[in-house]
């Protein structure tokens, strides 16, 4: 990145933007060219930030970012400041320092920017908000667990919510580009992490809580609140909150939301937005109101309906008129690796989903058990390093809602994949373990009859399989159409 205008990135510009939590401790006001709290990123004129990590002190790399000519130091309070002849500086929140002194380096934004939070859903509303919003006519953009979409642009992302450094720099470089709109996932990771401060928010949507990422929040609760910091702490005066009133936690959200002086809007029977039916017909879906036009939905499974109103609703809420967000619903298209329809042979469909949490297993299992006319066949395994308690908790759910199960490995990472496929068959009698996932695709497809459907569930748009410490090239739907090859569909 080049030296921008010193006015645009000077330590007083930035101690000025994070004041009441920071303080200069040594040393004076330098110009700016780059914000980091990689130290391996770090040239010169940089601001390192040394951000406290679960797994590494960021202090701790102090020295090499130094070596490499970083013009000044952003860190925790200590008893003794490391020596350096660099100006120091102490923040009692180095995260949302961080994400501040980004947003300051790179201040443009798309000027309508709606994010969405909640365990399951969240990527599909997010994209949702933006095809509607493109429907419309509207330049928009979503980042979020997908990547990054934008007109003429398509990328995949490792983070639901990236690195505060590469987001604001990717909102400027969109809203440098032409973007007026854009859509954003706000993970419960990313927002106990600080990595949406600075982010100007128009709205925010609540999908629903279930059990996820206790391998981090010690507690469903807190779990909970961490994803709450969207509506209770991020979201400016004005900007309103959504939710589903039926939807796990969401009239709570709601809740929290007024209890802030934010404005909301609900999604149900007796809220703004009254949704008086959803009567599955086919592989759509007709949504009746009861006071607006009804509307088929050309996607399967209720919460596909839930997730286009919640979508609808935000988009409604950054300006759009209501009537000509829902008018976007019929021309909606499925989001990739979310209940997916694989391959062309009616004979054998197969489907493939992220679903790798209970609530969300059990909700497509329900989902396709309605459209099976034969055996309901599951296929799935767990990620390693990651919530041991949801693996008999899966494996009771597919043993129950599933007429086959197959148990097979996930991102097994650092643990024994054996181990893994374990605990959930301890929960699962008589489930069928394949651990190889790719022999476990062909053998559920091979065991396909008349009216039987193939659910391959985990690891959705996903393109790589983590085993150890190494990413291979994986993809459920190259393997499910690659075994539909071989027998002939």
């Amino acid at each position: 990145m080049r030296m921008r205008e010193l006015e645009a990135g000077t330590m007083a510009d930035l101690l000025a933007l994070i004041a009441g939590h920071a303080r200069l401790e040594r040393g004076g006001s330098v110009p700016i060219a780059a914000i980091t709290s990689d130290s391996r990123k770090v040239g010169p004129g940089t601001l390192f930030v040394a951000v406290p990590g679960t797994k590494a002190d960021g202090a701790r790399f102090i020295p090499d970012a130094l070596a490499k000519g970083a013009a000044a130091v952003l860190m925790e309070p200590t008893g003794a400041p490391p020596d350096m002849d660099v100006p120091l500086v102490f923040s009692l929140d180095v995260r949302r320092s961080l994400a501040l002194a980004a947003a300051r380096l790179h201040p443009r934004q798309p000027q309508t920017i709606v994010a969405v939070t909640g365990t399951a859903g969240k990527t599909s509303v997010a994209e949702f908000v933006r095809q509607i919003w493109a429907h419309l006519g509207i330049p928009a953009a979503y980042m979020g667990t997908l990547g990054l979409i934008a007109p003429g642009e398509s990328s995949y992302g490792g983070l639901t919510s990236p690195d505060p450094v590469d987001l604001h720099a990717t909102l400027d470089r969109l809203a440098g580009a032409g973007i007026t709109h854009m859509a954003l996932e706000a993970s419960s990771h990313g927002l106990d992490q600080r990595r949406l401060e600075g982010v100007r928010l128009a709205a925010g949507g609540f999908t629903n809580l279930g059990r996820d990422h206790l391998d981090y929040h010690p507690t469903v609760e807190a779990y909970f609140h961490a994803k709450l910091r969207l509506f209770t702490e991020l979201m400016p005066d004005g900007a309103p909150a959504i939710a589903a009133l039926d939807a796990p936690y969401g009239a709570t959200t709601l809740a929290f939301a007024r209890t802030r002086g934010l404005p909301t809007f609900a999604i149900g029977a007796t809220g703004d937005l009254k949704v008086t039916e959803v009567v599955a017909e086919g592989t759509s879906q007709r949504i009746r109101f009861a006071d607006r036009p009804e509307i088929l939905l050309p996607l399967v499974g209720r919460f596909q309906a839930d997730n286009a109103l919640l979508a609808a609703s935000l988009v409604a809420a950054g300006g759009v008129p209501l009537d000509d967000a829902l008018s976007a619903l019929p021309h909606l298209k499925g989001v990739p690796g979310r209940l997916e329809r694989i391959g062309h042979d009616p004979a054998r469909p197969v489907f493939v989903d992220y679903a790798h949490k209970p609530e969300a297993l059990e909700t497509v299992l329900d989902t396709l058990r309605a459209a099976t006319a034969g055996r309901l066949i599951a296929l799935f395994g767990c990620g390693g390093d990651r919530d041991r308690g949801k693996r008999p908790l899966m494996g009771a759910i597919a043993a129950a809602k599933a007429d086959v199960v197959i148990v097979t490995d996930d991102n097994p990472r650092s643990e024994d994949p054996s181990a893994i496929r374990a605990e959930i068959l301890a929960a699962a009698p008589g489930a069928l373990e394949i651990g190889a996932r790719e022999e476990a695709i062909r053998a559920g497809v091979a065991m396909m009859g008349a009216g039987d459907v193939l659910l391959v569930a985990g690891k959705g748009h996903e393109t790589g399989q983590i085993i150890g410490d190494r990413t291979y090239p994986f993809s459920d739907t190259a393997a499910v159409l690659a075994a539909l090859g071989e027998v002939g569909a």
